[in-house]
């Protein structure tokens, strides 16, 4: 969606990297935001992002797609994709009706383009699960590749909505990702229980004083999102706070 960072780059030159054309598409899609949300103050810099975009190091774009809102969504457009069973959890409880407004426009994204591969950050882990699913279902002649979440230095996942966060709030948002690692380590060790991860996450997140809500903190299955208390394989860490006024979510997958 444009404001482009460090994730974002990293996505496009694997992309250069690995295959022989790469189209960028930039859309602040109005489907996924729900009523009251950051629509209309989502950070936009188009310059800055076409000037990133012609510096890249590892080959050239090929195309920029940047459509207007009324390319997409057409006087009476009505169809919608709905991806049931993952697009209500986690971030959906929170946010009605946001995925159904991601898969939509990754579809019409995808059919404009068609591209072989698609790549997308892990960050947004429930994103990746919904879109993967899609693209299973609906037969879609393509490859959905994601990678790894690119982080600051002290561990914040970028997000072009840290940019909203005053000085004290980014400072306090470099923890989130340290809870999940203690978390992560606990269990790996030996000394905390899969069904004891939400308890510890939200007693690491309420030491955070600039967190104001927590919306969902714990461990959960990679494949159905469900929240879980044992495994024998890949569990997700996954939560999702607001700082002051933003919400920011980060996940770790961890292999016992």
């Amino acid at each position: 969606m444009g404001a482009l960072h460090d994730g974002h780059l990293s996505l496009i030159r694997e992309a250069a990297r690995a295959n022989n054309a790469t189209v960028v598409s930039i859309f602040i899609n109005p489907a996924q935001f729900s009523e009251g949300e950051d629509f209309d103050r989502y950070p936009r810099d188009y310059e800055s992002d076409i000037r990133q975009l012609s510096g890249l190091l590892y080959g050239s774009v090929s195309a920029l797609f940047m459509p207007r809102v009324d390319d997409i969504y057409p006087d009476g457009y009505r169809t919608y994709v709905e991806v049931r069973g993952l697009s209500d959890k986690l971030c959906g409880q929170f946010r009605p009706g946001h995925f159904t407004g991601v898969a939509t426009v990754v579809l019409k994204l995808f059919n404009t383009v068609m591209p072989d591969r698609a790549y997308f950050g892990l960050k947004d882990y429930q994103q990746c699960a919904v879109i993967k699913k899609m693209a299973a279902d609906l037969n879609l002649d393509m490859e959905i590749v994601t990678c790894p979440t690119v982080r600051q230095k002290d561990g914040l996942a970028m997000s072009s909505r840290n940019a909203y966060l005053s000085e004290a709030e980014r400072l306090d948002s470099a923890q989130i990702y340290k809870a999940l690692k203690d978390a992560e380590h606990a269990v790996k060790d030996g000394s905390l229980e899969i069904r004891a991860i939400a308890a510890r996450l939200r007693q690491s997140l309420c030491q955070i004083a600039a967190i104001t809500e927590i919306q969902y903190a714990s461990a959960y299955d990679p494949e159905t999102l469900d929240e879980i208390t044992h495994s024998t394989g890949v569990i997700l860490i996954a939560a999702a706070v607001k700082i002051g006024s933003t919400r920011l979510i980060d996940n770790i997958l961890v292999e016992l």
